[in-house]
């Protein structure tokens, strides 16, 4: 593990620590500032501007010249803008400071890559059951008692904590408060304490992970996953409609005409929750995403748009051939507009098999339906269409 390296090594550098509330960002900060015999200064990117950074650093310029190292950590980092995340490059440069910067976003995003240069990104996972139960022993330990809990209020303690070690000892302190002498049950715990919400910024990570991850479970034809990320979201307060408009772009993207009924079902879903709204309307979308899951899959469709918005931009301004364009006017059908088309209805096949294409290009296939659902009927139709076109030609 990097920082048990570091300790080891004594070789101490800055690191970015990226994760959730809760799950040691600042503890490890103090941690390793004991363990390095160094200097440690607390910051916050909300609270701090530019004097407060440039007092920081010409103070840990003085230390550095009496032989200290003067540990900074930044809390809720990614708060900070450009400029003032360039500042830290030459103290860091010189070593002068060792940055530990806390943040909740994602650093690829948040920070400036020549910072992230200068750094190593750790990021900490929440903190799972067994861990929780071990800080509840740690916490137990603090105030000389066994806090009294059965052995499903402490699983139940443990999982409302939802990986929140800070969450777990607030609830640890509401419990001492209540000052209960007998054993407290599952049910009664929860009307003591107040169950943590669960985790869930609506323009962070979480938002497009989540999202993610219900677009491929169904995908991935798992409509209980599908359901059950459909939950989180919903749980976390997501804007039900940006979801609906994600099944609608899922209808068309992932099963497209393998199943046409996919995307009328899917607006409907859309405007039966339109109607209802929440939460009424959310059992809409819930069977919209079971039908979706439930599909045959195709990204046929997609490919083929794909492939045709790549070959206009390649072609530019091509001309239609002009035995496919209309002559209003005498002059018109002087050069040679619509000279030559076939009507397709006057046909015995009703399909004339004529070029569509601009002339200085080949027909080309974009669209290439799967042996799947109703796209294996288009597919025997393209064929049907394809041997009548080399007949006629």
């Amino acid at each position: 593990m990097p920082i048990s390296s570091m300790v080891q090594s004594g070789n101490f550098f800055s690191i970015i620590l990226w994760g959730e509330a809760g799950v040691g960002k600042t503890t490890i900060g103090r941690i390793l500032a004991d363990l390095s015999h160094s200097h440690i200064v607390f910051a916050s990117a909300i609270q701090s501007g530019v004097k407060e950074l440039r007092q920081i650093f010409d103070e840990a310029y003085t230390r550095l010249d009496g032989g200290q190292k003067t540990i900074l950590f930044v809390d809720e980092i990614h708060r900070f803008n450009k400029s003032q995340q360039d500042s830290f490059l030459p103290v860091i440069e010189v070593g002068a400071i060792i940055l530990i910067g806390a943040t909740t976003e994602n650093p690829s995003f948040a920070l400036n890559s020549a910072l992230l240069s200068r750094c190593q990104v750790l990021q900490l996972k929440r903190l799972d059951n067994t861990a929780l139960e071990k800080i509840l022993i740690r916490a137990e330990d603090e105030i000389g008692a066994r806090l009294p809990l059965s052995e499903t209020a402490r699983k139940a303690i443990c999982e409302m904590a939802n990986g929140d070690a800070r969450s777990l000892l607030n609830m640890v302190e509401s419990l001492i408060a209540a000052n209960c002498t007998e054993i407290i049950e599952k049910d009664y715990l929860t009307k003591i304490i107040s169950k943590r919400a669960p985790l869930y910024d609506k323009r962070g990570d979480n938002h497009y992970n989540l999202i993610s991850a219900l677009h491929k479970s169904l995908r991935g034809s798992d409509g209980d996953a599908a359901l059950y990320w459909l939950a989180r979201m919903l749980v976390g307060g997501e804007d039900p409609n940006f979801i609906v408009r994600r099944l609608v772009r899922f209808a068309s993207e992932d099963i497209g005409l393998t199943d046409p009924s996919a995307l009328q079902f899917t607006l409907a879903a859309a405007q039966a929750y339109e109607r209802l709204g929440s939460p009424d309307g959310e059992l809409a979308l819930a069977q919209s995403i079971l039908y979706l899951a439930s599909a045959p899959k195709s990204n046929a469709s997609y490919l083929a748009f794909k492939n045709a918005m790549s070959l206009a931009e390649q072609t530019g301004s091509l001309d239609p051939p002009r035995h496919i364009l209309n002559a209003p006017t005498g002059l018109m059908k002087d050069w040679g507009y619509g000279l030559g088309y076939i009507y397709d209805h006057n046909t015995e096949e009703g399909f004339s098999g004529q070029s569509y294409w601009p002339s200085e290009l080949e027909r080309m296939t974009l669209y290439n339906p799967v042996e799947r659902g109703f796209e294996r009927e288009i597919r025997k139709r393209l064929s049907y269409w394809q041997k009548l076109r080399e007949k006629n030609n």
